[in-house]
Order: C-alpha cells, then sequence, then structure tokens
C-alpha cells in the first residue's frame, strides 16, 4: 500500500457515505485525496478526513453543501470540535415533524431551501449506512407526510414535495441491482387509477438489497395490463399498491389471484385498500414487513 494513506473505499465506510458520494465532494468542492506518489492513486490522509467528517455531519444536518465545504476546508478541526454554523431552516418557513432523526430534520430544510444536492447527500449517507428499510421509514417517509400536511393546510409548496420526491426517486434507483442473468419473480404495480410509486419504488431497493429483483410497472396500472404482465412474466409475487380509498378496488386483486397461473403470494400494500381483502391477499403493513414477507415467499 501506498504511504499510510487510505483509499476512496476505506474513507467511505469509515464516514458511513457512497463512494459516489466522496467523488462528488471532490469534484463540486476539492474536498479530495491530498496524499500523491508517483505511480498510485491519490489516497486521503487524516487530515482530509477530519475535514470529510466535518462535511458529513454538516450536510446531514441539512447545512448547504457548498456552506458545509467551505467550513470544512477552513477548520483544522474534527468533527466532535467543530462549532456548528446555523443553518437556515428553509427560507423562515418550517415542516412539522415531531421526533424525528437528525437526518430527517436536515432532510426537511434542504428540502425547503429546494437544495437537491443536500438532500441527495443526506439520503445517500443515511442509505450506505442504515439501509434503505431505515432512510425510507426513518428519514424520508416523515419528511414526506410532513410537506403533505404543511400543503393541505397551505395550499403551498407543492415544489418542495416535487422536488423531494424526485431526489428520493434518485436515491433509490441508485441502490445496486441484483445481477442482470436473474429473472425477476416479484411483480410491483400501482393499483389502477393510482399514482403515488415512491413506496414501490423503495421497495424495489430494499428488495435489491438482500438480493432478490423485480419488475416495477410503476403507476396506474389497468387490470388487463397487470393481468397481460402476470401471464407474460408468473411472477412467484405480485404487490399491488393503493395510497387512498379513491384509487384502491378489492375486485383488481381478486383478479390477480384468480388468474388462470396465479401467484404463490399476492399481496395488497399501502393505506388505500379496505380491512376486508380478497381471500387468499395478503396485507402488507411496512415496508420492513413487505421485504420480509417477499422474501420468505420467494426462498
Amino acid at each position: 500500500m501506498a504511504g499510510d494513506g487510505l483509499t476512496a473505499g476505506a474513507v467511505a465506510r469509515r464516514l458511513g457515505v457512497a463512494v459516489t458520494t466522496l467523488r462528488t465532494w471532490h469534484q463540486r468542492y476539492g474536498l479530495g485525496p491530498s496524499e500523491h506518489l508517483p505511480g498510485h492513486h491519490r489516497r486521503y490522509t487524516e487530515q482530509d478526513l477530519d475535514r470529510l467528517q466535518v462535511m458529513r455531519r454538516l450536510t446531514a444536518q441539512g447545512v448547504a453543501p457548498a456552506e458545509a465545504a467551505a467550513w470544512a476546508q477552513r477548520t483544522p478541526l474534527t468533527t466532535d470540535e467543530v462549532e456548528l454554523p446555523r443553518t437556515r431552516d428553509g427560507g423562515g418557513h418550517a415542516i412539522a415533524l415531531g421526533s424525528v432523526t437528525p437526518a430527517a430534520r436536515g432532510l426537511a430544510r434542504a428540502a425547503m431551501r429546494l437544495d437537491a444536492p443536500a438532500m441527495r447527500d443526506i439520503l445517500e449517507m443515511v442509505v450506505t449506512q442504515n439501509g434503505v428499510i431505515r432512510a425510507w421509514e426513518e428519514v424520508a417517509m416523515p419528511v414526506l407526510i410532513g410537506i403533505g400536511e404543511r400543503y393541505e393546510s397551505t395550499r403551498r409548496f407543492i415544489e418542495v414535495e416535487h422536488l423531494l420526491s424526485r431526489t428520493v426517486t434518485e436515491v433509490l434507483s441508485s441502490v445496486p441491482r441484483p445481477d442482470s442473468s436473474a429473472s425477476p419473480r416479484v411483480l410491483l404495480a400501482a393499483a389502477d387509477e393510482e399514482q403515488h410509486t415512491l413506496p414501490l419504488e423503495a421497495l424495489a431497493a430494499a428488495l435489491a438489497e438482500v438480493g432478490i429483483p423485480s419488475r416495477l410497472l410503476g403507476a396506474r396500472v389497468p387490470p388487463k395490463a397487470l393481468a397481460d404482465a402476470i401471464d407474460r412474466t408468473g411472477p412467484t409475487v405480485v404487490v399491488l399498491w393503493s395510497q387512498t380509498p379513491t384509487s384502491s378496488d378489492p375486485d383488481q386483486l381478486a383478479q390477480v389471484a384468480a388468474a388462470p397461473r396465479p401467484p404463490m403470494l399476492t399481496a395488497a400494500a399501502g393505506p388505500g385498500w379496505p380491512d376486508e381483502l380478497p381471500e387468499g391477499v395478503v396485507q402488507l403493513t411496512s415496508l420492513e414487513d413487505a421485504v420480509n414477507t417477499v422474501v420468505a415467499a420467494t426462498r
């Protein structure tokens, strides 16, 4: 090994961030490896690591990446010794979140600033460090719910919801997928007239983390299209998502369960479905429950 420096992979593991995040911080803000020996890749020194720890801590609390990088560059102190700069709360607007993690509060502040890079940094760090399920349930979902409630009370900030949703999609889609040689045995779809797909995207990413590939058909899948997809792919598991009662039709679930080649498991996910479901249909209550149930059915 060249010198005593750290590779990008080693630094990423120490910080709990993705290697791609380190590259972004290097390219955009100059927080890259400083040790260089001829004929070898650059390595991160302990001083580089100290600066990156400051960067990670500040961005996780919602400080804009450029501001966090400037702070990290000018301080020789470690992250535990840094007195945090005062962060903006999103232009005087706040989201009521209740008791949540610091990462969720940082994500909310970044969302209200329409700061996509900061949102992406926070989400990528949480996914890398804690996995998709915790990132979704403890960070993304509370902020999405808070923004939705704020919109209902003010009829404002739809742009915040849209940008956050787009950023969540980008981060979830960047989770490595299983080898393409493995044929997906899980089919994910939104109910007819249902436009929300983020929970299904989270499920697809969480399944990928445990090595299970899936097909995600997306929003507003009509019963005939879903039936055709089931007939052509023969999935072991079909998960149908409904966000609201207006988009939930139990008959669509019944049709899946009664198909000529029915899946081993037909599951209803989301708060839109009624308590009474067709015979043989399983209700999924959370992302963790969905992952465990699908894993059991496919293995």
